[in-house]
């Protein structure tokens, strides 16, 4: 069970929650706890937009790099890594201030685990001898609302639903609907800007990320588990390495993936009702975002009177 005094600092990338959420800490005597699925990796701190090493000794940060590149992760095992911490976190009289655009590991912390099924490696072999074609017809036998609920474009989507409806004997979106109609209580922003600016920064940032060496430190990345590899730009890169690919065509595609990251994050956290949406469009820096943050959250006791400049 979460703490009261957890907050969430949510939104798409490059929204600026990294920035804003070190502002917010460090006016309230919070620490940041990581919920950026690629961020928990050792070794990406560029290709995910890790904090910068300033940012990270400005105050304490937690849960950025501590999982090995060959280990995979997912939503159960960043709820048993990041409870504890925001457990400690406010134990400690200071405020649990969870940062992050991964929207599975987010809800794993405000909803509870999924009541859905782990994976089966055995089902998952047993895909791997149906066409796409087979196993939606398969998967909407078991479940003809999969035809609206899941994206049936997305072989992994496809199988995933398909593997809940065989080991669960029932519906897929039936077990899903009744898990997302949960509200639960909990304290949070979205941060949202016009879709153009937005789409703006992710190309400069992904801009700056080239010019400080993303290049290189994909070049060094070695083997790489399943979850580690579908960092943005991980592909990309290495086509590009293996010559295949201009480093202008390089840059086009991490930004244009990048683009289409965001807009699905957009969608998943419109239906996330229990958050306050904050628009960015016009703020020049998070001291002034930090005025009506405090305002809509009376649950956030400012430890000082002043809060930093910080540009976001």
């Amino acid at each position: 069970m979460l703490p009261d005094s957890t907050f969430f600092m949510t939104g798409p990338t490059a929204s600026g929650k990294s920035a804003l959420a070190i502002a917010l800490a460090e006016h309230v005597g919070g620490e940041i706890v990581n919920a950026d699925a690629f961020q928990l990796y050792a070794g990406m701190d560029l290709i995910t937009a890790k904090p910068a090493p300033a940012e990270l000794a400005r105050l304490p940060h937690h849960l950025y790099g501590v999982i090995p590149l060959t280990e995979s992760c997912d939503a159960s095992r960043y709820h048993s890594l990041a409870l504890p911490v925001i457990n400690d976190i406010a134990a400690r009289g200071r405020v649990p201030i969870v940062v992050g655009g991964s929207g599975l590991y987010i809800k794993a912390l405000t909803h509870g685990l999924s009541p859905l099924p782990a994976a089966s490696p055995q089902l998952r072999e047993r895909f791997h001898h149906l066409s796409p074609g087979e196993k939606i017809v398969w998967l909407l036998q078991r479940d003809p609302e999969a035809a609206t609920t899941v994206n049936l474009r997305n072989p992994r989507y496809v199988e995933r639903a398909l593997e809940i409806c065989l080991l669960s004997g029932r519906p897929q979106s039936g077990l899903r609907r009744s898990f997302e109609q949960v509200e639960p209580k909990v304290n949070g922003v979205i941060l949202s800007w016009d879709r153009e600016t937005l789409y703006r920064r992710i190309n400069q940032r992904t801009l700056d990320m080239f010019a400080t060496g993303l290049v290189e430190e994909v070049r060094t990345l070695g083997p790489l588990s399943p979850t580690a590899e579908k960092a943005i730009g991980v592909r990309e890169i290495r086509a590009h390495l293996a010559g295949q690919v201009s480093l202008e065509d390089t840059v086009a595609a991490i930004q244009q993936s990048t683009r289409h990251y965001a807009k699905r994050q957009i969608t998943w956290f419109r239906r996330e009702h229990c958050f306050q949406t904050i628009c960015l469009d016009s703020v020049p820096t998070a001291q002034y975002t930090l005025t009506p943050l405090l305002e809509l959250f009376p649950c956030l006791r400012p430890s000082s009177q002043s809060a930093p400049s910080l540009s976001i």
